[in-house]
């Protein structure tokens, strides 16, 4: 990943967790405040270069881990919401296409990409040079690892050695990032880091927030949307390093790319790329040029 949120008494953790996962927030939908569906007209010219199996289907399918907040999570009713939901309906519709969502382990979603199951990859996925060996990514968000903690911890990404830190499962942070960490500690003779990883973002945050880890690593839109919904219970921690844009993934040289990369770029010059990003608090991430591969066409 990532992206590779969901955040003492029961009730304290359960209102922490599902906040975060976005299953309890301060409206009913679970989408931010003053959220509406981003829905542009299909723009003939870039629909007709749609490719010709997807334009009889007439539906783009996405493969997505809800668990990833802002990124894409479950609201209280169990639909599929997020960031890269709402990018990804937009430049469907864009397209002339219906958006279908399909739920999917994240270690999956690439392998059911592979194999024609779905069209993209959409769940937060780093679009980083190893991963481009094998698929194109039409990067949209720009981001890297920036860790979170409860006020007054001096736990941060240059202060990790002896540390408990919390990661989600498969991120760059738990795979990548902290084994690099962990064993710069014990070549300098220091503590090793204890890593706690959990199946989701939502579930480290709330171990940071009851004091079982000290910092949370992950992706900097995570680690901010974890801080913005803490109420004051964890701040960011750092700044953000090791940068490379979140990208939607597709098969190797795919004739879709073009076409979603010219859909991106039609929705960041009509403005409604920027209001969806600012919807989400996400607009410090923006980008001014949609690419493949950090390539523009």
């Amino acid at each position: 990943m990532k992206r590779p949120i969901a955040l003492a008494a029961a009730t304290l953790t359960a209102t922490l967790f599902l906040g975060l996962t976005g299953c309890v927030t301060n409206d009913e939908s679970g989408n931010p405040e003053g959220w509406s569906e981003i829905k542009p007209a299909a723009v003939p010219e870039l629909a007709k270069q749609v490719p010709a199996d997807l334009r009889k289907r007439e539906v783009l399918r996405i493969g997505t881990n809800p668990t990833f907040a802002p990124a894409e999570f479950k609201d209280s009713a169990g639909s599929i919401i997020g960031f890269d939901i709402d990018l990804m309906r937009a430049m469907a519709s864009v397209l002339d296409l219906r958006l279908e969502i399909q739920e999917q382990d994240f270690a999956l979603i690439l392998p059911a990409l592979s194999a024609g199951a779905v069209d993209v990859g959409a769940s937060g996925f780093t679009s980083n040079e190893e991963r481009r060996k094998t698929y194109d990514f039409v990067d949209y968000l720009d981001t890297g690892l920036q860790w979170a903690r409860r006020p007054g911890s001096d736990a941060s990404s240059d202060n990790y050695c002896g540390k408990t830190v919390a990661v989600q499962r498969n991120t760059v942070a738990d795979m990548e990032d902290l084994p690099v960490k962990n064993q710069d500690c014990l070549d300098r003779g220091l503590p090793p880091i204890n890593k706690l990883a959990y199946q989701d973002a939502g579930t480290a945050a709330t171990t940071v927030v009851l004091g079982r880890a000290d910092a949370l690593a992950a992706d900097s839109p995570v680690s901010a949307y974890a801080v913005n919904r803490s109420e004051g219970k964890l701040e960011l921690a750092g700044d953000i390093y090791d940068g490379a844009p979140f990208g939607f993934a597709i098969p190797k040289d795919s004739e879709l790319g073009p076409v979603l990369q010219q859909a991106l770029q039609y929705l960041i010059d009509n403005g409604q790329y920027k209001q969806i990003l600012t919807t989400w608090g996400l607009e410090d991430g923006a980008l001014e040029r949609a690419t493949i591969n950090g390539e523009e066409l």
